[in-house]
């Protein structure tokens, strides 16, 4: 049930969600797959709206090279943990959040403990061999996937339903290399802000998601458009 704190907190929010959807949001739990540009972005949008349990995977240590574009993250918390420096923040921001932290590395290995009794999983990762573990994990418990990439003042988005999209690996078969690619703060708000507002559609059936359909930005020119995108009957992840 919703309590009357929370109708005074959330009363700008409830006519759009109604008092069910944010119900929604209070039962729901996510794993949010980073903590860095788009974890942190995603995070306090997430936590604004009253998202009940948030679940922030990271495993690394914050770095004076983050603060320019990880909200969550200031000059005080050089060294320690990323999750630790977000759940503060976000502990202070709305103590009617809970959180879990996970400090550690997404592999084969983790991905099922940390996946564990979520209802969503939000990637933030910045490497496609992680992002295709997510994918799995999402496939295999049959529940949304909400993907978002950056690089430079470029961006993309978009939302894995089982059984009813294309998956990670049918729009992206082979991710690009690993590098250091430079980036702009502001994307990181604009496409975690994307995938932010893809989660809260999702958990409370508002509106369409990006399914099916793969979301680019290009803040230079300040154009954003979709295209559609298919399932691959071979994929090895989703095709049959």
């Amino acid at each position: 049930m919703i309590t009357e704190e929370e109708l005074r907190r959330y009363q700008r929010q409830i006519p759009l969600f109604g008092e069910a959807g944010q119900e929604a949001l209070k039962g729901a739990r996510v794993l949010i797959a980073g903590a860095g540009g788009l974890g942190t972005v995603i995070a306090l949008y997430l936590a604004a709206a009253g998202v009940g349990t948030l679940r922030i995977v990271d495993c690394d240590s914050v770095e004076e090279s983050n603060l320019s574009r990880q909200l969550l993250h200031w000059s005080g918390d050089l060294g320690r943990p990323k999750t630790l420096s977000a759940a503060e923040k976000l502990a202070a921001l709305n103590p009617l959040v809970r959180l879990e932290e996970r400090p550690g590395k997404i592999d084969r290995g983790s991905i099922g403990a940390m996946a564990a009794g979520c209802d969503l999983i939000v990637d933030a990762m910045d490497n496609f061999p992680t992002r295709y573990l997510l994918n799995r994990a999402a496939l295999e418990r049959g529940i949304p996937l909400v993907h978002g990439a950056v690089r430079g003042f470029y961006g993309q988005a978009t939302t894995v339903i089982p059984g009813r999209t294309p998956c990670l690996r049918c729009i992206f078969p082979s991710g690009p290399p690993s590098e250091f690619f430079p980036i702009a703060g502001t994307t990181c708000g604009v496409i975690g802000s994307i995938e932010a507002t893809e989660a809260l559609k999702l958990l409370t059936g508002k509106g369409e998601p990006l399914a099916g359909r793969l979301f680019f930005w290009d803040g230079l020119a300040l154009r954003a458009d979709t295209v559609a995108v298919k399932q691959d009957p071979a994929c090895p992840d989703c095709g049959r």
